[in-house]
């Protein structure tokens, strides 16, 4: 199924946004134009509505463009009490564009237990090179995208300078820290966990791939997927999204954004941002999903800092495989699965972008992977001496497990 969209606005200025304050001038027009085209609905959500994100996943789950985004405009006395004056306790998370503060929206909140409508509240950083033209994009893309596998933006703030964006809270977090994080707070993830995530990626990529003018994700990575409650992923922050090439061409050009370790060799190179630069970013995902290591780390020995680089030779052995395999799952997976997956890992990451599948693909194929066909294997004790993927070398002391510094070896006692 394809979709019908055009957007109201470019995602993209040709104006370099280091520079990324708005004038006064600015802030007001697209104010206007923002209230005049876009909240023509308003009413249809009203000042102390209670949000449910899964109203409309349930009834499109295949998604939809809205006609209109039903976006709420919040005041920033709004969004500074439901954050308790952006209290550093609230800090969900931090990137580019500014910290991620946990909120609650009601007219008695009780700070105590955390009652009324939970929310996610992004504020621009006065100091990030990231800014208006990126707001303007997650506005433009999350205001009018509707999937269950994208995160939902409620609604936003443009009140003098401040620029804030409010989503639905994703209560467990991103799967960055589920694969990185450390203390007794984080917990492994099972394999199981990770195909559902995948999976859940997949779809929400595939659907930007379908629309009848693509959006190009541009900025695909562990840290960019959200999980629900139920470990339902969604994909968040589009402030890189860009709208794809026109029926007659292959590539949009463009200068290159995005993060380290994720992006495509061609875009890189040439600056050619092609569909599937995002289908690359996804296998580069897949591979930190089965080994538990970071896309990039400086800290890994020489030779290893840049992960895709390091592994892609082992992914078509499944022998060596084993040894690279996240020794948190310890041992737990379907090994034939998880060697499909390394398959399908490569395929995602081949240099040239017309031999990578498509997302469509990519989904099915883990789709029909996710269907039981093998049990899982029984824990196996291991000679944490005898494991050659991680050790440095003869005579070198090896890494317990292969972990970025989130994640230091066991001391030894």
């Amino acid at each position: 199924m394809r979709y019908c969209c055009c957007w109201g606005f470019p995602v993209e200025s040709s104006t370099s946004i280091a520079n990324c304050h708005p004038s006064t001038e600015a802030i007001s027009r697209t104010q206007t134009q923002t209230t005049n085209t876009t909240y023509s609905g308003g009413s249809n959500f009203s000042k102390n509505s209670h949000f449910s994100a899964a109203s409309d996943e349930e009834a499109f789950p295949d998604g939809q463009i809205l006609p209109d985004p039903n976006l709420r405009i919040f005041t920033f006395a709004e969004l500074r009490a439901a954050t308790k004056n952006f209290r550093p306790r609230t800090v969900l998370g931090e990137g580019g564009f500014g910290k991620v503060y946990k909120g609650w929206l009601d007219e008695k909140p009780s700070w105590r237990n955390g009652s009324g409508s939970v929310i996610a509240v992004k504020k621009l950083n006065s100091e990030s090179l990231q800014g208006y033209e990126e707001w303007k994009s997650e506005i433009n893309f999350l205001g009018r995208l509707s999937h269950p596998n994208l995160v939902k933006l409620l609604g936003y703030c443009l009140e003098d300078r401040e620029l804030l964006l409010v989503y639905e809270f994703m209560q467990k977090g991103s799967l960055e820290n589920h694969l990185f994080g450390r203390g007794s707070v984080v917990q492994p993830l099972p394999w199981k966990l990770r195909l559902k995530i995948a999976i859940g990626a997949a779809g929400g990529l595939a659907f930007l791939h379908q629309l009848e003018r693509q959006v190009i994700y541009r900025d695909f990575k562990s840290s960019n997927i959200l999980l629900d409650g139920l470990y339902n992923a969604k994909l968040s922050d589009f402030g890189l999204a860009k709208v794809g090439p026109s029926s007659s061409k292959s590539h949009v050009t463009t200068r290159v954004m995005g993060t380290h370790g994720y992006v495509a060799p061609e875009y890189v190179s040439t600056g050619h941002l092609y569909v599937k630069s995002d289908v690359y970013a996804f296998g580069v995902v897949l591979v930190e999903m089965l080994t538990g290591l970071r896309a990039l780390d400086g800290n890994r020995p020489r030779g290893r800092h840049n992960l895709v680089d390091w592994i892609k030779p082992v992914l078509s052995d499944r022998r060596k495989l084993k040894s690279f395999m996240d020794s948190r799952l310890e041992g737990r997976y379907p090994s034939k699965t998880v060697f499909q997956v390394a398959q399908l890992a490569l395929k995602c990451l081949e240099q040239e972008p017309r031999c990578r599948p498509s997302m469509k693909d990519v989904l099915e194929t883990l789709q029909r992977l996710e269907a039981p066909s093998e049990k899982s294997m029984e824990p196996k004790v291991r000679n944490r001496n005898n494991n050659q993927g991680i050790a440095q070398g003869r005579g070198q002391k090896p890494l317990y497990p292969p972990r970025s510094p989130l994640h230091p070896p066991p001391r030894s006692h």
